[in-house]
């Protein structure tokens, strides 16, 4: 049932083991039957959630290289606007002892996140229903995550004053992005100073059978992001840095 997954996952260097699959294979299932009424992704078909979710989610592992001496499965992993969980649970189905955390702001959402959590045995994984800019002011979360990261949230300007704040100096904010990837960090560079981060480092990233390059924008914190940030709900996508 998850030929195709452990198939493209190791052209990426990814080798999922039959207990993985099996989990992405009842992750699956729990998506199409909840999908047929709250609406979570417009990709129905097996074949194109196993490729353009769980795939395109599971890439994020080709620039999770080691932070300071810790490995992904040691660390601890902020999702933000997670939505049906992606990138977050493809991760840590990869990597079981990663420390997980999701947040959604829509309950309906957290919900299904919840119940996926649960069916699969998932341990130290949080799901918050939540804004990150009210969890990137609260000190339970400000700081202390070795990776943030993000998929279709927002433009990386908005973006990294999101990601940047939840992650501890040392860390990095990884946000997944399509094919204007490079003009978006090019235009970010200021904002991404002040809060903290050094000068993206961009990975492409070709799924099979999609003309369009994605790019993998890795971001690390290099200084404590100013005090200020993030600003208030909804000023960050009104007035980007």
């Amino acid at each position: 049932m998850m030929k195709q997954l452990a198939q493209e996952t190791a052209v990426f260097g990814i080798h999922l083991t039959p207990d993985q699959l099996a989990q992405f294979a009842q992750y699956q299932a729990l998506l199409l039957e909840w999908n047929q009424r709250l609406n979570l992704t417009a990709i129905r078909t097996p074949e194109q959630i196993q490729r353009r979710h769980f795939l395109d989610a599971l890439t994020c592992a080709t620039a999770m290289e080691e932070e300071d001496g810790r490995s992904p499965n040691e660390s601890a992993l902020i999702d933000v606007g997670t939505g049906a969980g992606f990138p977050g649970l493809p991760l840590k189905i990869l990597y079981p002892g990663l420390q997980l955390t999701l947040v959604e702001s829509i309950a309906k959402k957290t919900r299904f996140l919840e119940t996926v959590v649960a069916e699969l045995g998932l341990a130290n994984v949080s799901v918050l229903t939540e804004r990150a800019e009210i969890l990137g002011q609260d000190s339970a979360h400000r700081g202390q995550y070795d990776w943030a990261v993000a998929r279709a949230v927002a433009e990386m300007r908005i973006l990294v004053e999101y990601l940047l704040p939840l992650c501890r100096v040392g860390g990095s904010a990884l946000a997944q992005k399509g094919e204007n990837g490079p003009v978006e960090a090019k235009t970010a560079l200021n904002a991404i100073k002040v809060l903290g981060g050094a000068s993206p480092q961009l990975f492409p990233i070709q799924l099979p059978e999609r003309e369009e390059t994605h790019y993998l924008a890795r971001i690390k914190k290099e200084t404590e992001t100013p005090p200020p940030y993030p600003r208030r709900v909804g000023i960050p996508a009104k007035r980007p840095l």
